[in-house]
């Protein structure tokens, strides 16, 4: 087992200030941890396509996607938890009498089940991405679907909570969750790169923000939420830093004495 230290980082609200862009002292300090041996990854709940400028110009080549679903190393996937077919084709029938719509999220692009919703472009729409989901009802029946956005409001989603127990449910926006298999995480998706990896489990670092980070801060051995974090993710991490826009990636490499 090799004693080289990996560091895991969120994209939203970690990575990416609240403008989506990239703090010019984080891309400096990333640059600086690879200079000093030590493995970067990206854990995130984004599809892989979503942030492929990013991992070019961070140098990154190891990704959690899909909040731990989807894994790759080195451009091979080495794991994939995706969504049952026939559960997927329940809840979208249950979703439809509710006016719910849902976005199927596959390996490379992503399909809505609608034509067009207003909750669907305002939510993608803050992630200021080029792809945007096309419409295609059936896509979830062809092809792997590693995770669904499930468009409704934060109290009609405890309706779905009690109906699908296949399915974990974890809010990213106000009009929007992700759906998951149930008991797939981001923390489950570091535990597969880091024995491909050959990683002590003792030299794995976190930063994230939101409430899909609370598994991977409380598991990895070094949790840091960031200042912008979520309270219920604070109380998961072992360390607090700055806000993303504060240096807060920076401020936290120095807390745990990465920098």
């Amino acid at each position: 087992m090799t004693d080289k230290k990996i560091i895991f980082f969120d994209i939203d609200g970690t990575l990416l200030d609240h403008d989506k862009k990239l703090p010019q002292s984080t891309k400096e300090a990333i640059k600086e941890l690879k200079q000093a041996g030590h493995e970067v990854a990206i854990a995130t709940g984004r599809a892989p396509f979503m942030y492929e400028d990013l991992r070019e110009e961070l140098g990154i080549h190891n990704f959690v996607s899909y909040n731990g679903q989807y894994v790759e190393v080195e451009g091979e996937l080495i794991y994939g938890n995706p969504l049952d077919k026939d559960k997927l084709e329940e809840i979208t029938e249950l979703a439809a009498t509710n006016d719910h719509p849902l976005v199927y999220m596959g390996k490379k692009e992503m399909k809505a089940n609608v034509e067009q919703h207003d909750h669907i472009d305002e939510s993608i729409g803050t992630l200021k991405v080029e792809a945007f989901p096309t419409h295609d009802p059936d896509y979830f029946k062809m092809e792997h679907i590693y995770q669904t956005l499930l468009f409704c409001e934060h109290e009609e989603e405890k309706f779905y909570e009690k109906k699908f127990h296949a399915f974990d449910f974890i809010r990213w926006h106000p009009l929007s969750v992700d759906v998951l298999p149930a008991g797939g995480s981001k923390a489950k998706g570091i535990e597969k790169m880091i024995e491909k990896l050959g990683i002590n489990p003792e030299n794995v670092y976190a930063f994230g923000d939101g409430l899909n980070d609370i598994e991977m801060l409380s598991t990895v051995a070094h949790g840091v939420a960031m200042g912008n974090a979520h309270e219920e993710t604070k109380k998961a991490a072992r360390y607090l830093s700055k806000a993303v826009d504060e240096d807060g990636i920076v401020h936290g490499l120095k807390m745990v004495g990465l920098l």
